[in-house]
């Protein structure tokens, strides 16, 4: 998940320079330095995002399981002390 965030941010970010760049009638070497710099600062940033998100799901995830599990359990130990009665 981190480098999916981090490939889209990043290409959303250089994207824009080049636009930015093309409307303001700047050279095309002032460009492509700018959008390079932002390319990898946004990617960056996209990819601490993508894996605190990925993190974050995972434990998520692992809880509801172990809840469910958990509940299970003593439904389990419930209906065997039940029928050992």
């Amino acid at each position: 998940m981190a480098r999916a965030y981090s490939g889209v941010l990043g290409s959303i970010a250089l994207s824009l320079v080049i636009c930015r760049g093309i409307f303001t009638s700047s050279f095309p070497e002032q460009i492509l330095s700018q959008g390079l710099w932002i390319f990898f600062g946004f990617s960056v940033i996209g990819y601490c995002i993508g894996f605190l998100a990925d993190q974050t799901v995972c434990e998520s995830v692992e809880n509801r399981f172990r809840t469910e599990m958990g509940r299970l359990r003593t439904k389990a130990e419930k209906q065997e002390s039940e029928t050992a009665s």
